[in-house]
C-alpha cells in the first residue's frame, strides 16, 4: 500500500508526474478527469481547519469521489477505541483516508494497520500536501510549461521563525529532495531537532541546511521568502514568550529588500499580520499567498490521483 505521509513518499519521477497532473486538473478544473469515480474517501480531524478541509472536500468531489468528514472527537477514537483497529474498520468502508492531526505517530500507525492509502494533511512534525502546494506554486512561475523540478535546483529559501515546527521541517526535507537551498533563522532554542536530521539520514539525504539567529544573513540573495504563525495549534500556553522571542523576526519590507528583487513571499497561512509578517508585505507585489492557497485543491487532487494509480 503506498502512502503519503511525508514528502519523500513519491519519488522525484513520481513528484515530478504529480506537479504535472496538478497543473492539468488546475486548467481543465470544469471537465477534469475523475480517479476517484465511486470512491469514498474520509478526512479525519484531530485539529481545527479551513484550507485543508475545504480543499480536501472539493477535491474528492471534482475527482468523482464522496468525501466523509469525520471528527476523531464524534468517532469512537474519543472514546478510547484503538487506532489499529479504527484503521481495520474504516478500511472496510473508505478507498482512502487524510488526516490531520498532532502526534507523527497517529498517521504511521493508521498506514501501519489500513488497507487504504493515508495522506498526511498535518502533523507536528511536517505538512507534506502544503510543500508539494508550494512547489507547485513555484513552478508555476519557474517553468510554466513543463513544470520541470530541475529548474529548482539551487534555488534559496529563507524561512523565519520557529524553525523547530512542522513548516520547517517540511521545507528542510523538501529543499533536500529538490536539491534547493535553506536558510533557516530564529532564536536560540528554536532551531530546528534531531527528529529532521533522522528523516533526513534515513532517506538518504544530506543535512544541507543552515541555521542562524541573524535574519539578514538568510534574506541575502534569496528567491523565496517563508514564514509561518509563531504560536501553531497547541503551543497556546506559552503564547506570549513565542512572541517577544520571534519579534525580531518578522519578515518586513526592510528585511525583503535584502532578498532578490523578482523573490516571492510565501505563507501557508492563516497570517497574523503584526506578528510573523508586517501588513505591507502581505499586501505586495512578491506575496503570492493566495496563489498558494488556491493550489492547495489543485496538488491535493494530484496527490490522491497518484496514489489511486500507484495503489490500483
Amino acid at each position: 500500500m503506498h502512502h503519503f505521509l511525508k514528502e519523500t513518499d513519491f519519488s522525484l519521477e513520481q513528484a515530478q508526474q504529480v506537479f504535472l497532473l496538478a497543473k492539468q486538473f488546475k486548467a481543465e478544473r470544469a471537465s477534469s478527469a475523475q480517479p476517484l469515480s465511486t470512491q469514498s474517501w474520509g478526512l479525519l480531524f484531530y485539529k481545527s481547519s479551513t484550507r485543508t478541509r475545504i480543499s480536501f472536500e472539493v477535491g474528492v468531489h471534482e475527482l468523482g469521489g464522496h468525501p466523509v468528514v469525520l471528527n476523531s472527537q464524534n468517532t469512537q477514537i474519543g472514546r478510547g477505541e484503538t487506532i489499529e483497529d479504527t484503521a481495520k474498520v474504516m478500511s472496510r468502508y473508505l478507498h482512502g483516508l487524510v488526516i490531520r492531526t498532532f502526534a507523527h505517530s497517529i498517521i504511521e500507525d493508521f498506514a501501519a494497520h489500513a488497507s487504504m492509502p493515508i495522506v498526511n494533511g498535518l502533523t507536528d512534525f511536517n505538512h507534506p500536501c502544503q510543500l508539494y502546494t508550494d512547489i507547485f506554486t513555484l513552478l508555476e512561475r519557474y517553468s510554466p510549461e513543463d513544470m520541470d523540478i530541475e529548474t529548482l535546483k539551487g534555488k534559496k529559501v529563507a524561512f523565519l521563525g520557529d524553525c523547530a515546527s512542522n513548516m520547517a521541517n517540511s521545507w528542510i526535507h523538501t529543499a533536500a529532495m529538490f536539491g534547493m537551498e535553506i536558510v533557516l533563522a530564529g532564536p536560540e532554542g528554536f532551531e530546528p531537532g534531531s527528529e529532521i536530521d533522522d528523516a533526513l539520514k534515513a532517506d538518504g539525504l544530506e543535512l544541507n541546511y543552515t541555521f542562524t539567529t541573524d535574519p539578514t544573513a538568510a534574506f541575502q540573495d534569496a528567491d523565496v521568502i517563508y514564514t509561518d504563525v509563531w504560536v501553531s495549534m497547541g503551543d497556546e500556553a506559552e503564547a506570549e514568550k513565542r512572541k517577544a522571542e520571534m519579534a525580531p523576526y518578522q519578515v518586513t519590507r526592510e528585511l525583503l529588500a535584502l532578498a532578490k528583487s523578482e523573490a516571492y513571499f510565501m505563507h501557508c497561512l492563516p497570517a497574523h499580520a503584526g506578528e510573523e509578517v508586517s501588513q505591507e508585505v502581505l499586501d505586495s507585489p512578491q506575496s503570492i499567498i493566495f496563489d498558494e492557497a488556491e493550489n492547495r485543491l489543485h496538488a491535493q487532487k494530484a496527490i490522491m490521483a497518484k496514489l489511486v494509480e500507484l495503489n490500483a
